[in-house]
Formats: C-alpha cells, structure tokens, sequence
C-alpha cells in the first residue's frame, strides 16, 4: 500500500503542476499548443491521486460512493479534456455534433458530482488538510463548467488554484517514513 501512496503522490504532484503552471502562462499568453498540451495530460496523472487520498481515509459509504463515482468521472472526463486539449485544440473551431456535446457535459456532470461527494467525504474524514479539500470540492467542479469558456484571467486563476490544492493534497498523502524492512543481515541477537 505504501506505493500506491507513494505513487499517487508523485502522480498528484505532477497532475497539480500540469494545471497550475499552464494555467498561469496562459493568464499573460493565452491558450498555446505546449499548455493545452500539458493540461491535456493532467487527468491521467490525477487518478492515482484520488485512489492515494481514498486509501488514506476511513472507509463511509459516503466516501466509497465519492470515489467510485469521482473516479469514473475522471476517466470519463479526462477523456474529454485530452480530445478538446490535444485533438481538437489543432483543429481551430470544429462544431461538435449533438450527440458528442451531450456525451462530453455528461461526462463534465459525473465529475463534478463526484468530485462534490468525494471532496465532502475528505472533509468529512478530517484526515486531509482542510483548506485543499475545500478547494478540491468547490473550485475544481467550478473549474469543469468553466472549461467550456474563453480562457479568461479567472479561468487561469482557477488553474492556479486547483493545480496548487492538488499538489497539497498529494503532499499530504506522502508516507513520512519508509517503512521497516527486514532483511537477513538486519536481524541481530543478542549474546547473553
């Protein structure tokens, strides 16, 4: 289990900084083909993160519900954000044809709601620092319907925030020590 925390917390980090800092570039430049790009990987790198933050809480119907729901709807939308990010970014203004529009704010909708019940679980559990997971509750569902818009200074800020609340968290799911290993020249006896 330590990798998996381990793990979802590299992941985390690197999911938090993949939003945050081409989020902030885009603030100043706008939408470039390097931080759709990079935005466009972010998902990928967030599932291990919701598994780690999951393992590190106590088990509610309330948070398992919250994680399979959000979990699902990260991969779901994730999907989105790589086509719109990494696809259709290079295809200029392509019209969506309504059955995809529907599947993509369908997608959007299972990850919000998940996101909401399971950010309401960490808050909850009190086991994770409290100001990232009302961030990760609040601005990140924000944060999905937003993507919809033109970028604007308030989208690029909530980038900023929601990269920064996801490399907190992943912070806080790090084991602190290396567990104990025992190996055959670590084990000793005493000599009476």
């Amino acid at each position: 289990m330590t990798f998996l925390m381990r793990f979802g917390a590299v992941c985390g980090v690197l999911s938090g900084l993949f939003i945050g800092l081409p989020g902030a570039v885009e603030g100043f430049v706008g939408e470039t083909a390097a931080t759709s790009l990079v935005i466009g990987l972010s998902p990928a790198l967030a599932a291990p993160l919701v598994t780690a933050l999951f393992l590190g809480q106590p088990r509610t119907t309330l948070g398992t519900v919250g994680y399979a729901v959000s979990f699902v709807g990260l991969g779901l939308f994730g999907g989105a954000a790589y086509a719109l990010n990494i696809v259709l970014f290079h295809l200029g203004e392509p019209t969506l044809a309504a059955p995809s529009v529907a599947v993509l704010s369908g997608s959007a909708v299972v990850f919000a709601v998940g996101t909401v019940l399971f950010g309401i679980s960490m808050i909850r559990a009190h086991v994770h620092p409290p100001v990232p997971v009302w961030a990760y509750a609040t601005a990140l569902p924000v944060l999905t319907f937003a993507a919809r818009l033109p970028d604007t200074p308030l989208t690029s800020a909530l980038h900023v925030v929601v990269g920064a609340a996801l490399v907190w968290l992943a912070r806080s799911v790090y084991p602190a020590t290396r567990p104990a290993t025992t190996t055959s020249s670590t084990i000793t006896t005493s000599a009476a």
